[in-house]
């Protein structure tokens, strides 16, 4: 009796053991978690990190390092050239000042008035010369708003280079070398990923659409041959699995529908031909970029609505590579398995040409095989059967 009772005994303590032993690593756990902030730190970091180089997270990084090189080139030019601004205000100043004292000294002798004049007007003109030269130009103000520093933005890490607005001071072209190692392999992880998501979203609606087509014709098909559709059941309706290639001509009629609608948009807001506009289109998205016609061209005031147009601009060209790196994908796609069916066609020949040059052989060898005695084997299995 005292054996079995201190059995239960043993057993609680056992199980009160294991159980003060668990709470005590799930606290230590959940202590040691609480208390770590550099494991924590690292967790939020790869997640951070995981999340940044998918579809998503790529797209909005490109947007926020445009917008965040929108504002540092903003502060680096906008003070380069109100400094060159007021430098040149300062001099036509000065030129004023001096033809009001070459006047007021010299009033009778006209030739000597216009010696001084001009010794004056040729000092101001080369300043000026100096200054354009060092990037004083009247529409620069207006050029590096939010807006226009986001089209150079993405002229620097798409690799177009408008050349219509570029950097002036010694810090903004150190700054344009740096933003443009970063940008330019960012750019490309984005050709891919954003490729990759349009292309599989394009896939999917084509896919879609070409099922649906094919159960109405299906359909329709069978109401001209009188059957009854619905005692089939739905077995006869259910969708192939089979793979869908989305063809070229589809890729190709997304594109010119695409450069359709920027044709019409730079037209209206640009002012400018349908040819240009469509020239300029395609220069673009192709990432030519020659320079000759570039947006925001037309704007003079700085109100919101033609700032708007150019974010408007700015989201389009970038949509537009985007569709770009899609179609290089479909394309490959249909590419890669055209290139499968002629392998497997080739094959398929070239087994059967074998097959037929190494019975032939075959046929041969037995005909011209003999014996020793000067008989073939044919012609002795001959001679035994009519023996027999």
């Amino acid at each position: 009796m005292a054996l079995e009772r201190g059995r239960p005994s043993v057993r609680t303590t056992r199980g009160s053991y294991r159980g003060s032993a668990r709470s005590s690593s799930h606290y230590n756990s959940s202590s040691s978690s609480s208390m770590d902030p550099e494991e924590r730190c690292k967790r939020c970091c790869r997640t951070v990190t995981s999340f940044m180089f998918t579809q998503v997270g790529v797209g909005a990084l490109v947007i926020g390092y445009a917008i965040l090189g929108a504002v540092a080139f903003i502060s680096i030019e906008t003070n380069a050239l109100d400094t060159l601004i007021a430098n040149v205000t300062a001099k036509r100043q000065t030129v004023a000042v001096q033809l009001w004292n070459v006047t007021r000294h010299i009033q009778f002798n006209r030739a000597r008035w216009d010696l001084e004049s001009q010794l004056i007007l040729k000092t101001y003109q080369d300043n000026v010369v100096q200054a354009i030269k060092g990037g004083y130009d009247t529409r620069s103000a207006q050029r590096w708003t939010f807006p226009g520093a986001l089209m150079f933005c993405l002229s620097v890490f798409t690799m177009i280079g408008f050349g219509n607005i570029v950097p002036r001071s010694p810090w903004g072209k150190i700054a344009t070398m740096c933003y443009a190692l970063i940008g330019i392999p960012l750019y490309i992880l984005y050709f891919l990923n954003m490729g990759e998501v349009f292309a599989k979203t394009f896939k999917w609606i084509y896919t879609h659409i070409y099922r649906c087509t094919e159960e109405r014709e299906r359909r329709a098909r069978l109401a001209k041959m009188e059957i009854d559709v619905e005692a089939l059941g739905a077995e006869a309706f259910q969708e192939q699995q089979i793979q869908v290639i989305v063809p070229t001509t589809a890729c190709i009629y997304v594109l010119i529908g695409y450069l359709a609608g920027g044709t019409i948009m730079f037209a209206e807001w640009e002012d400018w031909g349908y040819l240009d506009s469509c020239y300029f289109s395609f220069t673009s998205i192709l990432k030519i970029g020659f320079g000759d016609f570039f947006p925001g061209a037309n704007v003079r005031d700085s109100n919101q609505g033609n700032q708007l147009k150019l974010v408007i601009n700015f989201m389009y060209l970038l949509v537009g590579m985007g569709l770009l790196a899609m179609c290089y994908y479909l394309m490959k796609e249909e590419v890669v398995l055209k290139m499968r069916e002629i392998k497997k066609s080739v094959l398929k020949r070239l087994l059967s040409c074998c097959g037929r040059i190494w019975g032939r052989e075959d046929k041969s060898n037995f005909k011209n095989f003999h014996n020793a005695d000067g008989t073939s084997v044919h012609s002795r299995g001959r001679k035994s059967v009519r023996r027999r």
